[in-house]
């Protein structure tokens, strides 16, 4: 069996990426290994965020591992959050407020086009459009690869569903129209997930390679 270091405390990405990957592989935390301080992302990418949480993974510990870096992008707020998903209301991470923040930004948007139409301007309707953008670094005995995976859907209305994580409630994807994330099981989420689709690659490189 094969041992990786995930670069995460997250508890769900943890145990998405573990049923994503199957038998095979263990996974196992930083903190496994003492590191418990926050891993440094100042990457102006996602790329450029997986790369560095790896790599300074890989120093600390010298074994095997990876990083993810996912981003939600929304067209009508310019791609936004982006790199900044994880903390788009602020540095502590809380996902209801990076949630209520997306959803107050499309509400305001959309009232300034209905306001805007009234007084007889012609305005595009406001697209609730997006998607999640992973890319997974991996490392094995100092060689580097990046895999990427992306989910196509739209923003809801209002938060939905209990389960999943991060952004899950308010976000539907193309494969399962009028649910969100968080309304479909986890089995449902992991085989169109976006980290489910770089993770899978990762495996079948993994199995084929290392």
């Amino acid at each position: 069996m094969m041992k990786l270091v995930f670069a995460t405390g997250n508890s769900g990405k943890l145990r998405e990426a573990s049923e994503i990957l199957g038998e095979g592989f263990e996974l196992v935390t930083p903190a496994h290994f003492g590191i418990t301080e926050d891993i440094p992302e100042t990457g102006k990418t996602l790329m450029a965020n997986s790369l560095q949480k790896a790599q300074y993974l890989y120093d600390r510990c010298g074994c095997n591992c990876f990083a993810d870096d996912t981003g939600l992008e929304v067209d009508a707020l310019g791609g936004a959050p982006g790199v900044y998903t994880a903390r788009y209301a602020g540095d502590d991470k809380d996902f209801n407020k990076n949630m209520d923040k997306v959803l107050y930004e499309l509400k305001v948007l959309e009232k300034s086009a209905r306001m805007a139409a009234e007084y007889g301007i012609n305005t595009k309707p406001v697209s609730r459009r997006a998607r999640f953008k992973s890319v997974v670094t991996l490392i094995i005995d100092g060689r580097k690869q990046i895999f990427e995976g992306t989910l196509e859907g739209t923003i809801a209305f209002e938060k939905s569903g209990n389960g999943g994580f991060g952004y899950d409630p308010i976000f539907i994807a193309d494969e399962y129209p009028g649910q969100t994330l968080a309304d479909i099981t986890e089995e449902q989420k992991n085989e169109i997930s976006h980290r489910g689709k770089a993770l899978r690659a990762m495996a079948e490189w993994l199995r084929d390679n290392a």
